[in-house]
Formats: C-alpha cells, structure tokens, sequence
C-alpha cells in the first residue's frame, strides 16, 4: 500500500524528492512537506505544504499526524522532538543519526571513535581554551559552530593571533570546535545510501569545486587515481556500517597531499554534490533517497555519463527578481528551483552537462567555461 511521505524542509531538495515521489506511485501517494516559506519550492511539484519553522514542535507533530514516513532535506530539525513523534510516523534517517550528525563536535567524535579518519579537533567553550587549541595546531585553523552551520556559514579561518577575537565573536555565543587545518589537494565527496535492511551503496567518488564556501561545480567523476577513489568509497562504506541510519547521505572528504582521505562532514540527506545523478547515473540520489527509507531494494549507482553539475548562484550584490533562466542544448539539463528573489550566493538552479560516449572531463570543462556564463542571474 502506498505511504504518504512528509519531509522537513521544502526547498530545492524537497522539490526534487517530492519530483521523484512522483513517479513511484505505487509506493508513494502524497507528498507533504513543512516549511517555514510559502510557496516553497517543493509545494510548486505538487506537494501540500504545512507552514512553519523546521524546530516547530506543534508542526513537526502535526505532520506526523499526517504522513506514514518522515524524512528531511534539512538537518536543523529538532530531533527530540522527531524522537516524540516516532509512534505516530517512521523516520528515516533515524532521529538518533539525525542527533550524532548535526552536531558537528558529535558527529567528529562519533567517526573518530569508530576508526573513521577526520581532521584534528577539539571542543572549545571560551577564547582561552580557542588560544590554547591554536598553540597546539598552529595556523591556519578552523573555528566552526557544532550547529545549523552549511555552505560555510557557520565557519571562520583564523590565519593569524589578531584574528582571534574576531573570530570568536563572529559566533555570538554559539557552542563552538576548533579543527586542525587540512592543506587538503582537492574536496571530493561520496553520495552514499544504506536502506532499513542495511543494504549499502555508493555512487563513484566526485571532484566540488567551492566558491566563497559554496559548492559551484561538481565533477563527475573524481579526477583521482583508481586507488583514492577505492579509499574513499571504501571509507563512506564503513561511515554507512557503523551510523546505521537509512536513507543517503552526503559524505565530504578532504585529499591531502599524500592522497589520503579524511571526512570533513556528513550530511544526512541527498546532497548538492548529488545532483548529477539526475542524468549522470541509472538512479538518481533522490529515487535512491526514497528507496532507502522506504527499504526497498536499492539501485544501481552506475555512472553511465560524465557529467558536470553547475549551481546557478544569486550576484553578489543583487536582491530582487531576475530575468527567467532559459537554455536549449542536447546536453545541458537545466533545472531552475522557482525561487522568486535572487539574493547574493543564494541556490537558484543548477544545470548539469552530459558528455557523451567518447567526451572527457577535460573537454567537458571546456565546453562549460563557453555556456556558463549565459546563465548568468540578471535583474530584471
């Protein structure tokens, strides 16, 4: 019998597993999602929305009243609160992993205390104990913020001792880690999926390309020796074994210069760097999403393209509406997220660019550096 499916959040990711909801009817009736935003994304694919914040207890209960499964694209959740309602609704990932994973002091600690390599850390509850982090890693290094932190928001570098107060200011009393810095070579990731019979499977390592802390490219695949892509995959593998929660999951990695890997984060939903898969792979991280949490048999993460995925970012800048992104090429899938006002670096869309049978990576960075710029956010 078909369920019907809530998810936290209903931005462009709710949008894009409510699209993929819809084509497994005989799993999956109706989609509801909560936000706090009207007229989210999602809702614009034919998901009814409950309006409210993502930690509202009374709305996070009253989805659950409604659906047969929750799942979030967000991970600011209250998982408490999740943990409450698990009598009315199964959620998946489990609010535990959801509990380990959002605080990044937790989720550190709970990778280190399994074998999983991650960057150096400490948790920091004043400026002294910031100074005496930093005598022992030296700088540059990492001041993050354990929560509600993504797209390098919640991160400050400190380079030198005279940044350091205005790094501990930037957080304004939030609880705080100080990370060893990674002279890492190149930021890759693995989309990773385990469903509610602990069946595990990987997508082929991929290459991010940030800019101001925001992913701007994906390359896919990872322009990495055969053994580094096998280390990686083999450690998101084990993440997978001993976090235990269904669903997929977003695994950041760092490789250091000596081609090792280390986790920088995880994130407990389908995730940017995932968003290849729409064209690139036999299943998509979305359907796989939902194939994972609803235990069915996962599928096949073939990649059958290479392909490079694009964000179309908001100006730095500019607020207010923009000109419509349109783009017609054979191998150029556009997917635009109907968000009404650019605001600067904000996600609007994202295109991805297929090669074909016999194209390279490398000529496909040739052909994008030609297009990107015609899809370039414009005030209107």
């Amino acid at each position: 019998m078909a369920k019907i499916l809530g998810i936290i959040g209903g931005g462009q990711l709710g949008m894009m597993l409510t699209e993929a909801a819809k084509k497994m009817p005989e799993h999956i009736s109706q989609v509801i999602v909560l936000d706090p935003n009207q007229n989210c994304s999602a809702s614009l694919v034919g998901a009814n929305q409950i309006v409210g914040d993502f930690k509202d207890k009374d709305a996070i209960i009253e989805l659950s009243k409604q659906v047969d499964i929750i799942t979030y694209e967000i991970e600011s959740g209250d998982s408490d609160v999740l943990k409450s309602v698990e009598n009315n609704a199964e959620i998946n990932p489990s609010p535990e992993t959801l509990k380990t994973i959002q605080d990044k002091f937790l989720q550190k600690t709970f990778l280190q205390n399994n074998g999983i390599p991650v960057p150096e850390f400490i948790k920091v509850e004043s400026i002294d104990e910031v100074k005496e982090g930093l005598k022992k890693y030296g700088y540059p290094a990492l001041l993050k913020a354990r929560r509600d932190a993504y797209d390098g928001k919640g991160n400050f570098k400190i380079d030198s001792e005279n940044e350091i107060q205005k790094a501990y200011d930037y957080f304004k009393g939030q609880k705080l880690m100080l990370e060893k810095f990674v002279p890492f070579k190149m930021e890759v990731s693995v989309i990773a999926s385990r469903n509610t019979k602990g069946q595990i499977k990987t997508y082929p390592l991929v290459e991010n390309i940030h800019e101001k802390n925001i992913l701007r490219e994906t390359i896919a695949p990872a322009r990495t020796s055969s053994e580094v892509s096998k280390k990686a995959e083999k450690i998101a593998n084990n993440t997978m074994d001993v976090l235990k929660g269904a669903g997929v999951f977003g695994i950041e990695m760092f490789v250091t210069q000596d081609d090792q890997i280390v986790i920088n984060e995880i994130a407990p939903r389908v995730h940017n760097s995932g968003h290849h898969t729409l064209q690139s792979s036999k299943t998509s991280q979305f359907e796989q999403h939902l194939r994972a949490i609803l235990g069915l048999e996962l599928g096949s993460t073939e990649l059958i393209h290479n392909t490079i995925m694009y964000n179309i970012l908001g100006n730095l800048g500019f607020e207010g509406e923009y000109k419509k992104i349109e783009f017609l090429q054979n191998n150029v899938f556009l997917k635009m997220y109907e968000k009404k006002i650019s605001k600067p670096l904000r996600k609007l869309g994202h295109f991805n660019l297929v090669g074909n049978d016999n194209q390279t990576i490398d000529q496909l960075l040739d052909e994008l550096s030609q297009i990107k710029d015609k899809m370039t956010v414009k005030s209107i």
